[in-house]
């Protein structure tokens, strides 16, 4: 399925690559590369790139794109998946998932790209699971393993892999035994626009005045430029928690398979989309 992984930072230096079946010249990415100067924005670049030979699919994160190199056609969802696992696996991992950390631990980065890949195939990608096989860079262990000349590959297999949930080790137990699930709805408001005013009134409903939204924004300026003669654009989110702004509620909640008595708590949060205020 994968046959190579390429990293690109945003420079479009190829500072890591991984070959599984075999190996793939890095020429492949020039059709990336070609595909990347057309695109006006770097987020903006096609996720799926056909070449003679191969195709390119790609995921865009913390500036880095990850390049997967495909033989045959495979449905890209599931690729794509796996390259935001990835992404999400070292971001666990290291804390952060950047150019600087990936260097800094570029051996615990091959031992899991080589658990999570089989022969080109996903095989181990629960984070659970892989913490047992790799153990996360720490100070100290990665001192003893500079003094020892050993690895932080694991000596025995993950409970994990005998366990009927793949993300949960067998014959755990915990004091608290929490059950979460989310109950997402869209809602459709009404706006109105006044032009004397410049103001633009968005109507969602009754609004609880001892649960005020919490509204929160940002300003993105190309570095390097100058202050802006004019206001620039921000966009903005807000959230109300605790709340459910359609009035939705849930009147019971059961849980089966279980002897002990579990506690059982709901919680309500309304979040908006992004939006871009013309200030």
């Amino acid at each position: 399925m994968i046959h190579s992984l390429f990293l690109v930072n945003a420079s479009g230096d190829i500072f890591l690559e991984k070959h599984w079946k075999s190996v793939v010249s890095r020429s492949v990415c020039d059709y990336f590369f070609e595909a990347q100067e057309r695109a006006t924005e770097p987020e903006n670049v096609p996720p799926v790139i056909p070449t003679p030979h191969h195709y390119l699919i790609s995921v865009l994160r913390h500036r880095i794109y990850f390049v997967a190199v495909i033989q045959s056609e495979v449905p890209p969802l599931f690729v794509i998946e796996f390259l935001h696992r990835v992404v999400d696996t070292f971001q666990d991992y290291f804390g952060v998932c950047t150019e600087a950390a990936i260097k800094d631990n570029v051996v615990v980065v091959y031992e899991l790209l080589e658990e999570m890949l089989d022969n080109g195939f996903p095989l181990a990608t629960e984070s659970n699971i892989l913490k047992e096989l790799i153990k996360p860079p720490t100070i100290l262990r990665t001192m003893v393993n500079t003094i020892t000349g050993s690895t932080n590959v694991g000596e025995q297999l993950p409970t994990g892999q005998l366990s009927v949930v793949p993300w949960r080790r067998t014959g755990v137990k915990y004091t608290n035994n929490e059950a979460y699930f989310d109950v997402v709805e869209e809602i459709d408001g009404t706006y109105t626009f006044d032009p004397v005013t410049k103001m633009l009134s968005w109507d969602v409903g009754k609004i609880n005045p001892q649960k005020l939204p919490s509204l929160k924004g940002t300003m993105s300026l190309q570095a390097g430029a100058s202050k802006p003669d004019e206001n620039p654009s921000i966009n903005i989110q807000f959230k109300i928690q605790q709340m459910a702004i359609s009035g939705l509620k849930v009147n019971r909640l059961d849980m089966y398979g279980e002897k002990y008595k579990p506690f059982k708590g709901i919680k309500y949060m309304t979040k908006a989309g992004k939006f871009q205020v013309r200030t």
